[in-house]
């Protein structure tokens, strides 16, 4: 049984990865089967995709997926590997900062050391309670989760494109006064961005990357301490779905499938 003092030392292991010399690269996972192939790498740690957690389960992304559902995943995740966990928790499964820290909670009772939160749309003052609560709970439970707080300005056009830069920099300080550990700035690839919030963040950031950003390798020159690909493996699977039922309807043929996983590979990593 995992206990509170384990999770410390995970969660502190797990915030040890982060560092521009060598960029922590997560491959988002959602699924056991996703996640011990994605450990199986040789990756340090494992983060779940809310997206791709959302979609296994049957429902869209954005705050649709009822908490529990989220959590037993969580829970299903961290006990299939070793290594340790971070869950998207979308904007904290919670109407206001007290479920917010009752989803932490749960967080930390499934097993997981870390999490991302986004802000979104929220007004920047109600996210700064929210990551305010989630550090709470966390403290009390005793253990230093790693709270990654999104910034979704740049992913969602928030405000005016010249003044953007400085409003992420003014949130990425009050989030961290609130609690936050690191920052998540998705939507942004530019080289020059990219150097600005590292140099104004002080704090590990990370970046979304996708098929054209450049390495990590690039990123971390840049000063940045984590790099993540989201929902786009997820993205990425469900992509072979559709072309191997196309290709079988349309065509008859099967070539979509012959870069897939040995059914003996994938089954063995299951077992036990």
């Amino acid at each position: 049984m995992t206990t509170n003092v384990d999770l410390a030392a995970k969660a502190t292991a797990f915030t040890a990865l982060h560092t521009p010399t060598n960029p922590l690269a997560l491959a988002n996972a959602w699924d056991v089967a996703s996640a011990r192939i994605v450990e199986a790498t040789g990756a340090p740690a494992v983060a779940t995709t809310s997206a791709g957690v959302a979609w296994s389960l049957g429902s869209p992304d954005g705050d649709s997926l009822a908490r529990d559902r989220a959590l037993d995943l969580i829970a299903r995740v961290a006990a299939a590997v070793s290594v340790p966990v971070t869950a998207d928790i979308e904007g904290g499964f919670g109407a206001d900062p007290a479920a917010v820290g009752e989803t932490v909670t749960g967080v930390l009772a499934a097993g997981a050391v870390g999490i991302n939160i986004e802000d979104g749309h929220r007004d920047p003052a109600e996210q700064v309670e929210r990551l305010a609560a989630a550090r709470a709970a966390a403290d009390a439970a005793g253990v230093p989760l790693y709270i990654n707080a999104r910034i979704d300005t740049h992913l969602r056009g928030i405000g005016d494109p010249s003044t953007r830069l400085d409003e992420t920099l003014t949130r990425a300080v009050a989030y961290l006064r609130a609690g936050a550990t690191g920052i998540f700035v998705p939507g942004v690839l530019d080289p020059d961005t990219v150097a600005e919030l590292a140099k104004g963040i002080d704090a590990p950031l990370n970046i979304l990357l996708g098929p054209d950003a450049p390495s990590v390798s690039a990123f971390g020159a840049l000063g940045v301490s984590r790099v993540s690909l989201g929902s786009w493996v997820a993205e990425a699977a469900y992509a072979v779905v559709r072309r191997a039922a196309e290709e079988l309807i349309s065509a008859g043929s099967y070539g979509a499938l012959a870069h897939s996983l040995p059914y003996g590979d994938l089954n063995s990593l299951l077992k036990g």
